[in-house]
C-alpha cells in the first residue's frame, strides 16, 4: 500500500458518508479565468497554498489561518489561492475554502483527491473556481467523467499527472490546465526533473497550459521550471513557512523566456 493508496482509501469512505448537496448558482462569486490569466502572463505565475501538514513533512504551520494567509498572497499577487480541504492527511477542511472564497477575489482551487462528484458538488458550494482531478487517482472512464461533470458546473480543471503515459491520458480529456506534480504520491520522492520530462512532450499551443507543482523552493528552481515551458508553479509549504509571504511570492515570479510568452 502506497502513501496515495491510504489517502485513496479514506476518500471513498468520507464519499460514502458524504450528503449530497443541492447546488445554488447564486452563492458563486465570478472569478478570473485562471487559464486566461496564465496564457496573457509574461511573468511565471504563483499559485499560492494554504497547507498545515502533509503526510510526507508532517505539521507545517500549525494553527495557520486560512483568511490571514489568502490575503497575504493576494496581496503580494498570486495568480490562484489552492485551499487544502482533506483533514486526516493535510488538516484542511471545506470550511477553509469557505472562509478564504468569503475573502479573496482570485482563482480559487479546491485542493483534494477527487474521486465522486458529491467532492466537486462541495467545492462548488465551497466557493471554489478550480478543482484538481489527479490522473494516478483515477481511471480512464471515472477521470472524464468527473473532468466534464466539473467543466459542466462551470469550474476550471487543473488535471495533474506524473509522466508522459498520465500527460496523454490527461490530454485525451483536453485539460487545459495541467500540472506537473513533481512529488511522486507512491513515495513522495521530489525531483524538479519531472516538469522538464513532461515539458518535452508537452504541447504548447494555444488550448494548454503547463504549470509545476511540489519542490520549488526559490528562483532557481522558479527559473528551472519556467525555461522549459511552465508558466505557473503551485507552491505550498515555501510560503507557509517564509516570514515574508510578499518577498517569498514575488521573488518566484521569475521572467518567461521569449519563446514561452
Amino acid at each position: 500500500m502506497t502513501i496515495l493508496d491510504d489517502i485513496l482509501k479514506v476518500k471513498y469512505k468520507e464519499v460514502q458518508q458524504m450528503q449530497n448537496v443541492q447546488l445554488n448558482v447564486d452563492l458563486n462569486v465570478e472569478r478570473p479565468s485562471l487559464f486566461e490569466r496564465l496564457k496573457n502572463t509574461e511573468h511565471l505565475q504563483v499559485i499560492a497554498e494554504m497547507k498545515r501538514a502533509s503526510p510526507s513533512k508532517g505539521m507545517i504551520k500549525e494553527g495557520a489561518n486560512p483568511v490571514q494567509q489568502a490575503r497575504a498572497y493576494e496581496q503580494a499577487g498570486a495568480a490562484c489561492i489552492s485551499v487544502l480541504t482533506d483533514e486526516q492527511f493535510f488538516k484542511g477542511s471545506f470550511d477553509d475554502l469557505k472562509a478564504v472564497a468569503n475573502a479573496v477575489q482570485t482563482p480559487l482551487l479546491c485542493k483534494d483527491f477527487m474521486v465522486d462528484e458529491k467532492q466537486i458538488d462541495r467545492a462548488k458550494m465551497s466557493g471554489a473556481s478550480v478543482v484538481l482531478l489527479i490522473v494516478a487517482a483515477l481511471d480512464d472512464e471515472t477521470l472524464k467523467r468527473l473532468h466534464v461533470y466539473a467543466v459542466s458546473l462551470g469550474l476550471e480543471v487543473l488535471v495533474e499527472v506524473h509522466d508522459v503515459h498520465e500527460l496523454k491520458r490527461a490530454l485525451q480529456i483536453n485539460a487545459k490546465l495541467i500540472g506537473v506534480n513533481n512529488r511522486d504520491l507512491k513515495t513522495f520522492t521530489v525531483d524538479l526533473k519531472r516538469t522538464e520530462e513532461i515539458a518535452a512532450a508537452f504541447p504548447f499551443d494555444e488550448n494548454h497550459v503547463l504549470i509545476s507543482e511540489s519542490g520549488i523552493v526559490d528562483h532557481v528552481d522558479a527559473q528551472q521550471v519556467a525555461s522549459v515551458g511552465a508558466r505557473a508553479i503551485l507552491v505550498g509549504e515555501t510560503l507557509m513557512r517564509s516570514e515574508s509571504v510578499e518577498r517569498a511570492l514575488q521573488s518566484l515570479q521569475v521572467q518567461l523566456p521569449e519563446r514561452v510568452q
